[in-house]
């Protein structure tokens, strides 16, 4: 009778367990709309960026955007605004300096990535990729191919691998390569010693479960070749929301006359606020 009694109570437990895990709630997302002299952009604020989101709800709701402007504007990359030094600014002042809170912590989510439309943010140079307080870019983009992809990822995993080589080559147990690639170094033979730096680092990937190369998902790609994109800044800039209302908007402010520091002759400005689905 206890080992029924146990077994019951094991079944229950799991039952509750399951329950329990299947009555979590998505993060939800939030919505705001992009007052500007081309029209309207509404955005989704994805809820996977908790810290991103509610800095940005925040800041909307404090009306800190009203009257700033895009203030970077590139075709076929992107345009940016949040800088609060862009209010009232004189035309050709410099902008993108001004900052406003804390930095936040990078949010960096598996399937949010810089595709046309995408709401990311920007930032300074900083180890931890903390992102503005304040200031966004919206992607326009363009579209890439396959080729240009493999690029992409062979310049991102350049340095990741490149550290791999030299934090190896720094430690006791690399003794025997460090006398071979002096040799080779010696020797002048440079052709060889390219070739075993590249084997060496091979190996480094191979036996190194904690080596994380940067690869674009099949999704990333046939969107990336398709609809288009921003994919360079994928991994160094934080994704967290995306335009789902408006995209032509996006066009139509990208092609504004500007300066040579990118910033449009003729102001554009904007205006925010928080809407329900």
């Amino acid at each position: 009778m206890r080992k029924a009694l146990f077994y019951i109570s094991i079944v229950l437990l799991s039952v509750g367990l399951m329950s329990a895990k299947g009555s979590r709630k998505k993060p939800k997302p939030a919505f705001a709309v992009i007052e500007t002299p081309y029209g309207n952009m509404k955005v989704k604020l994805y809820g996977q960026t908790p810290l991103h989101k509610q800095n940005f709800v925040t800041l909307v709701k404090e009306h800190f955007y009203d009257s700033l402007l895009f203030h970077r504007v590139i075709e076929d990359f992107m345009i940016q605004g949040g800088d609060p030094d862009s209010k009232n600014a004189p035309n050709g002042k410099m902008l993108g300096a001004g900052s406003h809170g804390e930095r936040i912590p990078a949010e960096f989510v598996d399937g949010l990535y810089h595709k046309r439309g995408a709401l990311a943010a920007a930032r300074d140079n900083n180890p931890e990729k903390k992102s503005s307080g304040c200031q966004f870019y919206i992607v326009q983009g363009k579209v890439y191919s396959n080729k240009d992809l493999d690029h992409i990822e062979e310049q991102h995993n350049a340095s990741v691998k490149q550290k791999m080589l030299n934090d190896w080559l720094k430690s006791d147990e690399s003794k025997a390569d460090q006398e071979a690639l002096t040799k080779l170094q010696r020797a002048r033979n440079f052709a060889a010693f390219n070739h075993y730096c590249d084997s060496l680092v091979e190996h480094l990937v191979a036996t190194n479960s904690d080596a994380k190369l940067f690869k674009f998902s099949p999704e990333q790609r046939k969107t990336y070749t398709t609809v288009g994109g921003a994919p360079f800044l994928d991994g160094d800039y934080t994704v967290f929301g995306e335009v789902v209302e408006g995209l032509n908007i996006i066009d139509s402010i990208a092609a504004v006359e500007t300066d040579r520091n990118d910033r449009p002759l003729n102001d554009v400005m904007m205006k925010m606020r928080i809407v329900k689905k």
